[in-house]
């Protein structure tokens, strides 16, 4: 593969663009919906012995309900009562409220009307720690790796749940005169693209279900999406591993995208390569092969990232 790189000739760069760019329900089910999922995410965490009142707001587990705390309500963006904090973190009220003070008076979180939510000073210092981070930075050797073995473009590509799209948050240029380019930031619905449908055959099954099922395909694609075209698709890329399509978004263009796994195992990024179709078709498989297997070194990595940072 690495020879097709070097028998790009040195003329112009010509980019090319390919496709367009990018029920309800009532509140109290939603936000019963929601609390479901917020609490169901907490049975998931260890059981801790509940320790003394006296040392419970100083002791590691005062730390722990503290993070709890921010965990669940980065889920709840309408906030939490503290009688919903008290039945979702299982946590005594007494024991909650003497958290709760001290994070609004310093900003980290809001209380109105009785409901608290995540305040300005929690998100400065999420920021700061994604700046430290710096996960595209992180990838991209392996980005790079890829424009080098495939000759085609490279994108890191994340899920945004809330608004429904892939976000595109790091691009590597082909070197070809004629390829796949677009802006960092660019985004394409989540059923259109196919780092989108990687994404999604791998996030949580409830939100997986919840968006096949009410997603409105709106943006038309050269080949139409069904609802149940998206479904075999689904189970196709979680036996295959990888996701890829030739003039499936538009004529002429073909992706093929991997996914991108934390320490423990959750989907956080696709890795994929994009370009014109007619250099996609009789390599395909291979192409495939390439972009899995950078995309599990990438995984390592994080993972191994992750760990010390744990240590």
């Amino acid at each position: 593969m690495a020879s097709r790189s070097r028998s790009i000739s040195k003329r112009p760069s010509v980019s090319i663009s390919f496709g367009p760019d990018a029920v309800s329900t009532g509140l109290a089910q939603r936000r019963n919906e929601e609390l479901l999922m917020v609490t169901s995410k907490k049975r998931a965490l260890p059981e801790v012995a509940e320790p003394s009142a006296d040392r419970d707001a100083t002791g590691p587990r005062s730390l722990a309900r503290l993070l709890g705390l921010f965990d669940v309500l980065s889920l709840m963006p309408n906030g939490m009562t503290l009688a919903e904090l008290n039945v979702t973190l299982e946590s005594p009220k007494s024991s909650l409220l003497n958290l709760l003070r001290p994070l609004v008076a310093e900003g980290y979180l809001i209380h109105s009307a009785g409901v608290y939510r995540l305040g300005p000073s929690i998100f400065r210092l999420a920021a700061s720690v994604m700046s430290a981070w710096n996960f595209p930075k992180m990838i991209r050797p392996f980005m790079d790796e890829l424009v080098e073995r495939t000759g085609e473009s490279a994108l890191l590509g994340v899920l945004n749940q809330e608004a429904e799209v892939l976000t595109y948050v790091e691009i590597v240029d082909s070197p070809h005169p004629v390829r796949y380019q677009i802006r960092v930031g660019t985004t394409r619905p989540i059923y259109a693209s196919t780092a989108g449908r990687l994404l999604l055959a791998y996030v949580d099954k409830p939100w997986r279900d919840q968006y096949v099922n009410t997603v409105a395909f709106k943006v038309k694609t050269a080949i139409p999406v069904t609802r149940s075209s998206l479904i075999r698709e689904l189970d196709k890329i979680r036996a295959e591993g990888v996701s890829s399509s030739i003039d499936g978004y538009s004529v002429g263009l073909a992706a093929v995208a991997a996914p991108v796994f934390d320490g423990e195992g959750r989907c956080i990024a696709s890795v994929n390569i994009a370009g014109p179709s007619d250099r996609f078709r009789h390599d395909l498989e291979s192409l495939k092969a390439t972009v899995k297997d950078v995309a599990a070194r990438a995984s390592g990595l994080v993972g191994r990232v992750e760990s010390r940072a744990k240590a």
